[in-house]
């Protein structure tokens, strides 16, 4: 494998490989987001199984038991994002790897740098599809029904 020593090639291959950095922060800061979404999904459930523990097999337990199945889900999907968002971060480190490689030695990879950015991208944009349609599971657990008595 033969490096080039051009100061102008080494350059080029850095700023080519940098640009998909980019992508990396977005894909860190979306991590970041669904990481919490499911801290407070977990702290839900714990919160609901102690008072299902707590009643000891009354009745009136069943919309917690409801509740922890939609929770489960909402945590599945969570789980899915993340799991999307890691392979994404590492298909655009191997894209910026194989990028700044093409660059700057004597390899001819463009086309599996395109495969894993291309990869990469595909990932990130499921990644949004599990993220959205957990928001939206998040959002029909809501009652917006107003207290008795208010106006």
């Amino acid at each position: 494998m033969f490096f080039a020593i051009d100061l102008d090639t080494v350059t080029r291959g850095i700023q080519l490989a940098v640009a998909p950095v980019f992508l990396l922060t977005a894909v860190a800061a979306m991590i970041g987001t669904v990481a919490g979404r499911l801290a407070r999904i977990i702290d839900r459930a714990r919160l609901l199984e102690e008072r299902i523990e707590a009643a000891a097999g009354s009745d009136t337990m069943a919309p917690a038991y409801d509740e922890l199945g939609r929770l489960r889900t909402r945590a599945r999907l969570v789980n899915a994002c993340i799991a999307l968002l890691t392979f994404c971060a590492i298909l655009i480190g191997l894209t910026i790897v194989t990028l700044f490689l093409g660059e700057t030695t004597a390899l001819q990879i463009p086309r599996i740098a395109t495969l894993f950015f291309l990869s990469g991208v595909i990932c990130f944009l499921l990644a949004l599809l599990c993220f959205l349609t957990e928001t939206v599971l998040a959002t029909r657990l809501l009652k917006f029904a107003r207290p008795k008595g208010s106006a």
